[in-house]
């Protein structure tokens, strides 16, 4: 079996191979589809789908593999201790829009626990790596999660509205917020201490958040379910019931209140 560091230089490599095919992809008219409820797609995804494919399960043939636009194949749950778990495009919608908030996220997973993590925002050259036990980075520099220990002012990753809402037992005290499209990018902002916190609400796909729950633990912050549960990946059915992710100390805080939200699982 690979160690955690060379994982991390191969998703690292495959990456910001991905990040420049899909800037070079983008400086041309996009081929636009849609998935219905899942949103939009475009060739670049599927480019970056195929590349990733190329490079990653060429260098691990033995691993699993989950991609958002890679039909599944439960030969991920039943035969591989490893399995990638990636979206080429995290936030596809910005891209076509030119918001600079996409991501390529690269996950990998061992026995359904996150092993290493690459989140690369290929139009800001942001590229957050990381892996539990190794450490984290933020372009080769070492990164932590915050160490705020209060909700008062805490920097939220996330739209301000879904914390004003009269559904919570308690008001929110007031937050600072950071808004960003790509739920991979959100999570890695957390594990850079850039955010002290994010809440994904509902159900969430594991190839969005794999990476960024490998980066938030690498960088000594906490990603549970907004329940406090851990989180469990290559499940047959691949999604969290959402996601609850901060440094350590103001984890807690963050449960005592995202516990009120109701289960999707119960719905």
């Amino acid at each position: 079996m690979q160690s955690a560091a060379s994982d991390l230089a191969l998703i690292e490599a495959a990456a910001r191979e991905a990040g420049a095919l899909a800037r070079e992809l983008i400086g041309k008219p996009l081929q636009i589809q849609s998935k219905g409820a899942l949103g939009p797609v475009t060739n670049v995804d599927y480019a970056v789908d195929a590349l990733l494919a190329e490079r990653l399960l060429g260098a691990r043939p033995d691993y699993g593999w989950l991609s958002e636009e890679t039909p599944d194949e439960l030969e991920r749950r039943e035969h591989k201790a490893r399995v990638f778990m990636l979206d080429p495009i995290d936030g596809t919608a910005a891209m076509i829009a030119k918001v600079p908030q996409w991501t390529i996220s690269i996950g990998v997973v061992e026995r359904g626990h996150p092993l290493a993590g690459a989140v690369y925002n290929p139009m800001t050259d942001e590229l957050f790596l990381g892996s539990p036990g190794v450490g984290a980075t933020l372009n080769g520099r070492p990164m932590h999660a915050s160490a705020r220990a209060t909700l008062d002012g805490a920097r939220m990753i996330g739209v301000k509205a879904r914390f004003a809402d009269r559904k919570w037992r308690q008001p929110w005290p007031p937050l600072e917020f950071i808004e960003r499209q790509s739920l991979a990018y959100r999570l890695a902002l957390v594990a850079a201490g850039i955010g002290d916190a994010t809440v994904l609400f509902g159900f969430k796909n594991e190839w969005d958040i794999a990476a960024g729950a490998a980066l938030v633990e690498a960088a000594g912050g906490r990603v549970t379910d907004p329940w406090g549960a851990p989180l469990t990946f290559n499940q047959p059915v691949p999604r969290a019931p959402g996601v609850a992710a901060a440094g350590a100390d103001l984890h807690p805080l963050l449960i005592e209140r995202t516990r009120a939200l109701p289960d999707p699982r119960k719905a």
